[in-house]
Order: C-alpha cells, then sequence, then structure tokens
C-alpha cells in the first residue's frame, strides 16, 4: 500500500512538471563568492522548452526578469504552434538574493542587479546564467542549447525589469535585440532618467524596442513619473531611429495592461523573423559622421606595436590634445567627469572647466585619449563610447566601442581622412569608415557659434 501511495504522488509530482505542450524545469545559480558578478547571491529560475524543439540545433532564447509573467509558456506554446515565433527556449529568472544561515534575507538584490545603469546584468546572463542554462536536460534527455545570435533573442522585464531588459540590448546588442519593457522604470533611481538623454545622442544600434505603460503611473513620485519618463524614452527611440511600438493605455503601475497585450507584443516582436534586426537613421545631424549608404562597422586590424603597460594612464601628461590653430589645449580633470579648456593665444590664461561628458551608473570616466577633427569637434576615446563633443563643449553624438576594447590597455587613437583608428599595444586595433576629415595644424575651423 505504501508503495502504490509514493507511486500515486511521484505521478502527481511529475504531472504538475510536465505539461503535455512543454516542459518547465527548476534551476538555482549560486554566484561565486570571489569571481561573480554578483558575489554570493542565490538566483532562481525556470526553463521553458516547447515541444516542438527537439535538442537538434540551438534554439531561440526568450529571457522573462522577475520569473514567469504574463502567461508566458502558455503563450509561447500558442505562437509557436501558429508559426507566429520561432521555436524558443524561455529562461524566468528570479533576481538574486543574499541569505543569514537561519534563511533569513539580508540582501534583496533586485534594484542593485536591475536598475544599475550599466553592463553587469548582460555579463551575468552572458557568463553565468545562460551556461548554466544549457548545462541542464530535460526529462526525457534533451540537451539545452541556446542560438548565440543577437537576432535570435528577446527579453523582458516589467518595472525595473522593464529598464534591466533595455540596459542589457543596450550595453550588448550582440547577445540581444528584441527587447519588450513593460511599465519600465527609466527614472531617477539609479540613473535610468539619463538614458534617454543618451539615447538621442547615440548612434542607432540593432534593436527592435517596445514600451509599455499607463497614463496613472506614478509608482513613487520621490523617483519620478513612470508615464512621463517612458513617452521621454520613446521619443527619443523614434529621434534615434528605432521606430519603437509602443502601448499608453489608462492604468496604474502594475502586470495588468502587459498582461492584455502580451501575446500581440510578442507577435509584433517576432513579426519577420528570420530577418535580421536592420539599424535605423538618427536624426541627430553631428552624427551625419556616419555614413549615409549603409552602416559600418569596426573592423579589427594589425596596427603598430607600441608598449604601454595596462591600466596605466595612456601619457602621464594629463593634457589630451591642441585646437587645430594652436589657441587653447584640452585636459583631463583628476577625479571627475569634465574636461578642461585652457587658453594659449595670444596669452595663456581662462582655464576652466568646459567639456562636459556623459557617464553610465554615476561612475567615474575612464578617458584614454581626445582628437580634434576638421571641423572643431572633439572626439573623445571614453569606456562610455566615443563621445563626440561640439566646439561649445557639449556633447551631441556617441559612437559605440568597438566589442572587447578596454579603453585603460589603448595605447593610440588617430583620426585620418575618412576613418578613425583605435590602436592596441599587442599590434591589433580597429578601424572604422566615417565621414570625418583630421585636423589641419594651424587652421581655424569654421565657427559654429554660440548656439
Amino acid at each position: 500500500m505504501k508503495r502504490f501511495i509514493s507511486l500515486v504522488i511521484a505521478v502527481c509530482a511529475c504531472v504538475a512538471f510536465v505539461n503535455a505542450k512543454h516542459v518547465i524545469i527548476d534551476g538555482e545559480l549560486q554566484s561565486s563568492e570571489f569571481y561573480g558578478c554578483y558575489p554570493g547571491t542565490l538566483h532562481t529560475y525556470k526553463v521553458f522548452v516547447p515541444e516542438q524543439y527537439d535538442g537538434t540545433k540551438p534554439a531561440c532564447l526568450y529571457v522573462g526578469l522577475d520569473g514567469i509573467l504574463c502567461n508566458a509558456p502558455e503563450v509561447m506554446d500558442s505562437l509557436i504552434t501558429a508559426g507566429k515565433m520561432p521555436v524558443t527556449i524561455g529562461v524566468f529568472l528570479q533576481p538574486g538574493l543574499i541569505k543569514d544561515d537561519k534563511g533569513n534575507v539580508i540582501r534583496y538584490n533586485r534594484s542593485n542587479e536591475f536598475d544599475m545603469t550599466d553592463g553587469t546584468f548582460a555579463h551575468f546572463l552572458e557568463s553565468e546564467l545562460l551556461p548554466k542554462v544549457e548545462s541542464e536536460k530535460t526529462p526525457d534527455g534533451r540537451n539545452i542549447k541556446l542560438s548565440k545570435d543577437a537576432n535570435d533573442r528577446m527579453i523582458f522585464g516589467l518595472s525595473s525589469g522593464g529598464i534591466c531588459a533595455f540596459k542589457v540590448a543596450w550595453f550588448r546588442p550582440d547577445l540581444f535585440s528584441r527587447v519588450f519593457s513593460g511599465v519600465g522604470t527609466f527614472v531617477s533611481m539609479r540613473g535610468g532618467h539619463d538614458l534617454a538623454a543618451i539615447v538621442r545622442k547615440h548612434e542607432p544600434q540593432a534593436i527592435r524596442f517596445y514600451l509599455q505603460d499607463g497614463t496613472q503611473d506614478v509608482w513613487n513620485g520621490i523617483f519620478g513619473h513612470w508615464y512621463e519618463a517612458n513617452q521621454l524614452m520613446a521619443s527619443a527611440l523614434d529621434f534615434a531611429g528605432y521606430k519603437p511600438g509602443y502601448d499608453w493605455s489608462n492604468c496604474k503601475h502594475g502586470v495588468s495592461q502587459t498582461n492584455k497585450i502580451f501575446s500581440r507584443v510578442m507577435e509584433w516582436m517576432w513579426r519577420d523573423y528570420p530577418e535580421p534586426i536592420k539599424y535605423g537613421h538618427t536624426h541627430n545631424d553631428l552624427l551625419s559622421v556616419l555614413l549615409p549608404k549603409e552602416h559600418t562597422e569596426w573592423v579589427e586590424i594589425s596596427t603598430p606595436r607600441k608598449v604601454r603597460r595596462p591600466g596605466t594612464p595612456p601619457s602621464k601628461s594629463l593634457i589630451l590634445d591642441t585646437y587645430p590653430d594652436g589657441s587653447f589645449n584640452v585636459s583631463r580633470e583628476e577625479g571627475s567627469n569634465w574636461l578642461v579648456q585652457a587658453i594659449l593665444k595670444p596669452m595663456p590664461c581662462a582655464q576652466q572647466r568646459f567639456y562636459w561628458l556623459h557617464s553610465y551608473d554615476n561612475a567615474l570616466l575612464h578617458v584614454a585619449y581626445a582628437k580634434f577633427d576638421s571641423l572643431g569637434n572633439l572626439y573623445v576615446l571614453t569606456n562610455a563610447g566615443i563621445q563626440i563633443c561640439d566646439q561649445n563643449g557639449r556633447v551631441r553624438g556617441i559612437l559605440a566601442l568597438p566589442l572587447g576594447c578596454d579603453v585603460d590597455a589603448v595605447s593610440g587613437f588617430v583620426i585620418r581622412s575618412g576613418s578613425i583608428t583605435i590602436e592596441m599595444p599587442n599590434g591589433r586595433g580597429w578601424v572604422r569608415e566615417l565621414n570625418i576629415e583630421p585636423a589641419t595644424p594651424g587652421v581655424t575651423p569654421k565657427s559654429q557659434g554660440q548656439g
């Protein structure tokens, strides 16, 4: 009798675990106390495997933050069966916790992981979570294989998860190219309110965005107005060439409206798959340096070998460059994100903070080099991208860095006719074709006025 009862319990457990149309695998990930992105933090997750996945080739990937929301497994089942989205494995992740030896939570890591405007969470997905997921197997022995192509990957989040989904693709468009942000927290918790301004100045990336929020969404007025912030982000994305989808409804902060539109948004997100997401055309006039006919990428090349110890400044001098006609120079101000302008002609005077640079996550920038072009614009090589400042010291354009470029190790930064080159001390580097001309020594660029 006991054996019969045990068998019944086992069968019931299996029924709860395996759906007729998909499998759900439960897992957990303990980040290394010393080497993990979030040391000592425990994450739990669920993996959705549709019945159409046979384990012979990599599937597309959907990452859902805060666990399973919007009835996602059933919606994905329906869309995959109808041919409205590809065969996709879903990974539903809960934010991290640290507990004491009695099981009490001593750190909730959600805001730290989701709201921080840096690339740490994207690195966590790439280096810790997704490899762990790929070590799993379904009960019938199918290995989990995930496509590494960004065009095959989507990420969704709600509230702080919404801004997290945005930043994962923003910092790593090579990992994810499809983003659904519901009631995203683009407000002043951890720098989210700055992202819309950066989007307007940044060159377009190959990402498809959908934003959803409600007219009554002011979750916490201390941090800002969620609905207004999402509208500002949508406007910025439209200006920058992304043509985002969006849903503005009469609702408050929560998942209710996201639930209603989730299936439709998923269909919109995958509507023309497998066609790759295309780069848009920004309305930012300073980004006319981008070649108008097609998007150009950084190309890895061999460069002159220069010896410089990694992690040290490019030079002992704080001076970065001198204006083409020699009238002033530009230098780093230690301990800040400002660049200083010092007048040299007709006589040395009037040194002041002048070039205001963008940084992510309230962090001190790593500034490697700066070079003037023929128009008097200053190209500043930073870990937040190549920031293009006009003659009045304002960042008006940002170019993405080549993947894997550590600005602390760069040994040279050169503007040539029609291109920019980043040189590394190992004799390698990158070049990118741009509509640009180097400065001519002794020639005064045409004035841009006071603007």
